[in-house]
């Protein structure tokens, strides 16, 4: 008779399979074994299990009580995986035993997975977690960076410094990915300068297997050992190296695995080599020609652009493109001239270098922006590829991101919308009557849960505050005064983002003595939390957060104004559903999208953006506030001005009133109404599922239906 397994097994089990990083109740398990080491481990509950063997586990859980609750989670756990009554069994079965192969070149998963930088990768993640709920049959494929992005610390000057700490693997839900005869796998991909060996890595979100490929092994000379350590790390040459190995090693490490896709998506240019190693292998297997094997691969393809920003669009040159890919232009029978072209807007034009959105372009035939404005700004972008089509003809298509509602949904919250929202709300979340009932809460019950998540926040930001500041060497003086920063009663306004220029943080302070009056107001002040990492060969973004950090510490913007350092997920997490009013104000058209003020909306936030991106979709004028009106100026200085000006008048005049017009009960009762709206009207349109759903649907389904769409892939 088999043995049973124990807690420690189970809980084990769960922790290596990200499943458990979305359910609030297998969280607050880890959390309460030991709450202070939870905290001190950045929530990896691997780790924390190392600490707690089983002897000692058992014992914690009996003082606890937990093991009805842990044998719960597993059975919850088990039924989740082996559930074949999925949207995806319905809508996606043609994908079936060939899935869909998402690439991408980060994944924001969990905070103590640190393979992220910001909002690409945060869409990433969830969009395998959403695929895993619907039951989508897909694999991920990135890369493992064991130094990651960087922890982000300030310095006394208030100037962002850079640090990176390694990761050892198998302090996380990693596992060796091993082939059909049970040997981990490792691919090489071949340059003019040698071969760069990789080995493989996965990690099961759900049901969605992830594969991370990791240049870290002793077959590697010391420069590729380093290759994948830092995400967006190093100067051109690195980046390309990433590329070649994400992109053509990715497709490799599938075939090892004997994982045969039906399809290939490319989330950013970054992944754009894949379909050449599938060209490759159609002309080495199938005795195709270059030509009619592009013409295959191709109607297969999705591409998704997300860089509204020309300079945010990888190029190389000629010389890099011969010492990286020279090797596979060879296989394909193309000259250098002939390969560079497949990345060129004119394939003969021999100053132009190699975009590797252009390729990404020219390997798909289904492209998509990622909101409505974005689509049209892209094809605007990219009219010059397609020179004999008018404007509106040109096939870049958009789905519009979304946000993995349990991911980012506040339990406080999830448990009004149990109560409101009809059973099991959460597989329909892209339905919306589903949503309707959240009329229903009532707004003293809503109003005191956000003041909860609100407060939550605060104490949150004092606590990181005063470590940031014991770091630098503070005085008992200085850091009592930052036990007292915020106000619960106050309006409370949240920025955490990237700090690129164009995003404008500093906005705001344009007319600093106006920003002045609102915060000191004696009736009705606001306060402001900052948070957000500028990229480290980024000094205009590192000097915007320089002024903005300096603000903090002078009189009268001190206690009322902070800056929150090492934006991370979990940061996120408590900004999103504690803050009253998310702003976002970058240039008009440069946001693609953004979803970070999706997440706001969930937890009953409410939105004070330009209309840009996502929320130029999203504004009726009754669910968040809009700052401008959406038309531009060519000249970027007065644009500035005329946004600056509309978003003071908008905060006097609109937001700060509404936020502090109280009834006899000291509620809100128009600002409360705002809330329910922003839920109701825009939950349903701006989560995960539905723009996983709209990809199947617009993407996945008529690549994996094409004719001619065997992408059968050998080693």
């Amino acid at each position: 008779m088999p043995q049973s397994k124990t807690i420690h097994d189970k809980l084990s089990e769960l922790a290596n399979n990200l499943w458990w990083s979305w359910q609030p109740e297998v969280t607050m398990i880890y959390r309460e074994i030991d709450p202070t080491r939870w905290s001190e481990l950045s929530h990896n509950p691997v780790l924390l299990l190392r600490e707690y063997g089983p002897e000692k586990l058992e014992a914690r859980a009996r003082e606890l009580v937990l093991h009805s609750r842990i044998n719960g989670a597993y059975r919850r756990w088990q039924e989740y995986m082996q559930s074949t009554d999925t949207w995806g069994d319905v809508h996606a079965a043609v994908l079936g035993y060939r899935p869909a192969a998402y690439f991408s070149a980060e994944f924001g998963l969990h905070e103590s997975l640190r393979i992220y930088s910001g909002g690409l990768g945060i869409l990433a993640g969830d969009h395998l977690k959403s695929a895993s709920d619907l039951g989508i049959p897909l694999v991920g494929v990135g890369l493992f960076y064991h130094e990651g992005y960087f922890s982000q610390y300030i310095d006394q000057d208030g100037w962002q410094k850079e640090d990176y700490t390694f990761a050892e693997p198998s302090h996380l839900p990693l596992r060796e990915a091993v082939g059909a005869d049970g040997t981990p796998v490792v691919i090489t991909v071949d340059t003019r300068r040698g071969r760069i060996h990789a080995r493989v890595w996965r990690i099961d979100v759900g049901r969605v297997p992830l594969y991370l490929l990791d240049t870290n092994i002793a077959a590697n000379s010391e420069e590729d050992r380093k290759l994948t350590a830092r995400l967006y790390g190093g100067d051109q040459r690195t980046r390309i190296r990433q590329e070649l190995i994400l992109g053509v090693g990715g497709v490799r490490a599938l075939a090892a695995l004997g994982i045969n896709p039906r399809l290939i998506h490319m989330n950013e240019g970054h992944s754009a080599f894949a379909p050449l190693e599938i060209i490759r292998q159609r002309m080495k297997h199938d005795g195709m020609s270059f030509d009619d094997s592009l013409r295959e691969t191709s109607a297969a393809g999705v591409f998704t652009t997300h860089t509204p920003v020309p300079a945010g669009h990888d190029r190389f040159d000629g010389g890099l493109i011969e010492e990286h890919l020279g090797p596979q232009a060879d296989d394909l029978g193309l000259s250098l001239d002939t390969f560079m072209g497949l990345g060129r807007v004119d394939p003969h034009n021999p100053s132009e270098p190699f975009c590797m959105t252009v390729l990404a372009f020219k390997t798909s035939r289904r492209a998509n922006a990622v909101s409505n404005l974005h689509g049209v700004v892209s094809r605007r972008m990219w009219h010059s590829l397609w020179p004999y089509r008018s404007e509106e003809e040109i096939p870049i298509g958009h789905i519009t991101n979304g946000v993995h509602v349990p991911t980012w949904l506040a339990p406080q919250i999830r448990q009004l919308y149990d109560r409101v929202l009809p059973n099991n709300w959460f597989l329909r979340t892209g339905e919306p009557d589903v949503w309707s009932g959240f009329e229903h809460v009532t707004a003293g019950e809503l109003w005191e849960t956000h003041q909860s998540l609100k407060s939550r926040l605060i104490v949150y930001s004092r606590n990181r505050l005063v470590k940031a500041a014991q770091k630098r060497g503070s005085t008992d003086e200085e850091l009592q005064q930052l036990q007292n920063v915020l106000d619960p009663r106050v309006l409370l306004i949240g920025f955490a983002r990237r700090f690129a220029p164009y995003k404008r943080a500093d906005l705001v302070l344009r007319d600093l003595e106006r920003f002045r009056q609102i915060i000191e107001s004696s009736e009705h002040p606001v306060h402001f939390v900052f948070a957000g990492k500028a990229h480290p060969a980024d000094d205009h973004g590192k000097a915007i957060m320089q002024r903005i950090i300096r603000l903090t510490s002078e009189p009268p913007f001190r206690g009322r104004m902070v800056f929150l350092d090492d934006y991370d997920i979990n940061l996120a997490r408590h900004l999103v559903q504690g803050v009253d009013v998310w702003l976002n104000n970058p240039r008009r058209p440069l946001e693609a999208s953004g979803t970070s003020g999706q997440k706001v909306v969930l937890n009953g936030g409410l939105n004070l953006s330009i209309l840009d991106g996502w929320w130029a979709e999203a504004f009726d004028g009754h669910n968040g506030f809009g700052i401008g009106t959406g038309l531009i100026h060519s000249n970027q200085d007065i644009q500035d001005n005329r946004d600056a000006e509309a978003l003071m008048q908008v905060l006097n005049n609109e937001v700060i009133p509404l936020y502090y017009e109280r009834d006899k009960d000291d509620v809100p009762q128009g600002w409360i109404r705002r809330m329910k709206r922003a839920v109701r009207t825009l939950g349903w349109r701006f989560n995960a599922d539905r723009m996983v759903m709209d990809y199947v649907r617009e993407c996945y389904i008529p690549a994996a239906g094409s004719l001619s769409c065997d992408m059968t892939i050998m080693p």
